[in-house]
């Protein structure tokens, strides 16, 4: 008997005819974002019901587990896979609200939850898409056909254009592998950037070639170029622009008749500002578009010809009024006055339909897009922030703020206020200390959230805090503090340098820590001159010396004391240091640059045995005490017995208490005691690749 193949032939014409219609870039964003996801120690969870429920089990194993390459596992939960509470849930509350209990219960801001339905439907998945909506995490679907009700409440969907449910859930399949596919090559680009020194930061053409990040522990630099993401423009600025004008002059005496500076001689020269002097300083790194607003005027030309000659592309929505000139006055390395010849004109009142459909094309093709915001109106405007919307969906965006301008729009991934701007959005009072910029950081996070606040310091770094109830990551900068410089545009460079690496797909505190060594090498090659300007004949000024630790304190207790009664900062860090390597000392000297004094807790030979087995210590605690205080970045080593270092740290009383960056996204055990004596916790970014462990496994088996 010869076998019917025809309902086997309908069924692979439905699949063939169902596929491709499936948005592969979408399903491709959104296995990037997985990998940013696991890296920032996030997770994913993932609900359907029946055949949807076997597919979501699927995937979840696809993410703890591997598809094709090794990787680190992700947190990823099946919320039908908990028989227990499936059971108590559906008997309590009524089946309805099976997967919506559990939403509440493990999402946090920052997670992402996976819905699957063939219909789209189902109540329980629909309540489960509200509770994600109310804790703050994002929400994806995998539908059939659209439109469906669980469709349009998501953020966003891949609706599959079949009406058989199995060619629904086989087009799931595939998009789950797809996005496992693209996970696995973002997570695979990020980790080759941490061998190719060639992707740097600034290229050397326009600035000096900096050394490996000592932020990142990786070379400054990305994954891989706008390649990887087909034709998407590199980055778009979204901003006010200005034309600024700086008079380099002389100061040799005060005027007779009233206390004013007399500025004589000089030149003047002009360059971009505001969000054009972003543009333009991303533009180093690779195609960039501007869309701003622009007057009719010989300022606006003159401010075109620069962004032409920089290669950038401007898409101009029309300015109503002048386009603003800005005006310093320097000498002797310093500005004197400067001159805003302009009151705010905001873009015309109603934008032109074609304005309009240029702005959407270049931020739909947007790698990252950069809202650099200096309160003249264009980040307010009500038709441009409906597409910067619906942009912020599709690729990272980062909002640079201003005290008056507008607030960020939904599903912005990184907000970069300044401390001052900071206390500002935040209405919070505080001083300059690490302390206070930290919880600025989290006055913000509670205005916009849930947005992820990457705080910049001036010449101290940057504060990442990618949740308000966990520490946050602290960047600092690898410059000495008070070198004369022209910070003019550190921010934008910041900025623009942080979109940038995160269109190449780096996680937000890679990204961060890139782009603070790289705004760093800005400033030091003379910020704005190095935009071909002439340079000041000015001498530096000294830099400013760090108060260090007190010379004849006699130990660490005493040389906590003796930093904290003169107003110092103290750190402390922790660790067994059993075989001191490179993510030890990486570690160890960005602590130190965070107060006046670094004193290391280090576990005693019997706590070490208790923690790691007794093969352990492979060098004793006077040994490996003695190797601490060598490096200079180590100002004392307190050795403790105890299985925690909580007494010592009782007895330090640190003013920050310092973990290397795999804690990032965890609850630290030591956080509330050091809270409770007046401290903070923080992470510092950590060297990837390097564990004592498997140093230890490495020796004993070659």
């Amino acid at each position: 008997m010869t076998a019917d193949t025809s309902t086997a032939t309908d069924h692979l014409k439905r699949l063939t005819t169902a596929l491709p219609e499936l948005d592969l870039s979408r399903v491709t964003n959104w296995g990037v974002r997985l990998a940013q996801l696991g890296g920032e120690g996030r997770r994913l969870l993932v609900a359907g019901n029946g055949g949807s429920a076997a597919q979501a089990q699927h995937l979840t194993a696809e993410l703890v587990g591997r598809f094709e390459t090794e990787r680190q596992p992700m947190s990823a939960l099946s919320l039908h896979a908990e028989t227990s509470s499936v059971t108590a849930i559906s008997n309590d509350y009524g089946y309805e609200q099976v997967f919506a209990r559990q939403v509440r219960a493990h999402a946090r801001p920052g997670d992402i939850v996976l819905l699957m339905s063939g219909s789209g439907r189902s109540t329980n998945l629909l309540r489960a898409a509200e509770a994600a909506r109310e804790a703050g995490a994002a929400t994806w679907a995998l539908t059939g056909p659209a439109p469906n009700p669980l469709a349009e409440l998501v953020d966003e969907a891949v609706a599959v254009t079949a009406r058989a449910v199995s060619t629904v859930q086989e087009c799931h399949l595939v998009a789950i592998h797809l996005m496992c596919a693209a996970m696995d090559a973002a997570v695979a680009a990020r980790d080759d950037s941490a061998t190719n020194a060639a992707a740097a930061a600034v290229p050397s053409t326009s600035l000096p070639t900096t050394a490996p990040s000592a932020a990142s522990g990786k070379p400054v630099g990305g994954l891989r170029p706008t390649a990887a993401r087909g034709d998407r423009t590199h980055v778009v600025v979204v901003g006010d622009a200005f034309l600024d004008r700086d008079h380099l002059g002389r100061v040799e005496r005060v005027a007779s008749d009233e206390p004013a500076l007399v500025v004589t001689g000089g030149t003047t020269h002009v360059r971009p500002g505001g969000a054009a002097l972003a543009a333009v300083l991303s533009a180093r790194q690779g195609p960039v578009a501007l869309v701003t607003a622009l007057g009719r005027d010989a300022a606006a030309d003159q401010l075109r010809a620069l962004l032409d000659g920089a290669g950038v592309e401007v898409v101009d929505l029309g300015l109503d009024g002048s386009t603003a000139v800005k005006t310093r006055i320097r000498a002797a390395g310093r500005t004197v006055v400067m001159l805003d010849e302009h009151d705010v004109c905001p873009p015309v009142g109603r934008l032109a339909e074609t304005a309009l459909d240029d702005a959407r094309r270049v931020l739909n093709r947007a790698g990252a897009v950069l809202v650099s915001d200096y309160g003249r109106g264009v980040a307010a405007h009500p038709d441009l922030r409906a597409v910067l919307t619906e942009a912020a969906r599709l690729s990272p965006l980062v909002w640079d703020p201003h005290p008056r301008g507008a607030a960020p729009v939904s599903h912005t991934a990184v907000v970069t206020p300044n401390s001052r701007e900071a206390r500002f959005v935040g209405s919070f009072e505080g001083g300059d200390t690490l302390s206070d910029d930290i919880e600025a950081a989290r006055a913000v996070a509670r205005e916009w959230g849930p947005v992820q606040v990457a705080l910049t310091r001036h010449e101290h770094g940057a504060v990442l805090l990618a949740d308000a109830d966990l520490p946050p990551l602290v960047v600092p900068t690898t410059v000495a503090a008070g070198v004369t410089a022209d910070p003019c545009g550190a921010g934008d460079f910041f900025a623009g340098h942080l979109a940038t690496m995160m269109a190449r797909g780096q996680l937000p505190s890679e990204a961060v820590a890139s782009a603070v060594e790289a705004a760093s090498a800005y400033v030091a090659a003379g910020g704005p001159r190095s935009l071909d300007l002439p340079s000041e004949d000015d001498p530096p000024l000294p830099g400013l010396p760090g108060a260090g630790p007190v010379a004849g304190a006699q130990g660490p207790v005493e040389l906590a004391a003796a930093v904290r009664a003169r107003g110092g900062t103290v750190v402390a860090a922790g660790g067994c240091f059993d075989l001191l390597h490179a993510g030890h000392v990486r570690l160890l000297e960005q602590a130190r640059r965070l107060g006046d004094c670094l004193i290391v807790c280090m576990n005693g030979d019997d706590s070490l045995t208790r923690l790691k087995g007794p093969a352990r210590p492979i060098v004793p605690a006077a040994q490996r005490a003695l190797v601490l205080e060598a490096l200079s970045s180590v100002d004392a080593v307190l050795v403790f017995d105890e299985d925690t270092p909580e007494e010592a740290i009782r007895a330090l009383r640190p003013s920050i208490w310092v973990k290397g960056g795999d804690y990032a996204g965890m609850d630290i055990p030591e956080d509330k005691l050091v809270g409770s004596l007046g401290g903070r916790t923080v992470v510092v970014p950590f060297v990837a690749g390097w564990s004592t462990s498997s140093l230890i496994e490495s020796a004993r088996t070659r």
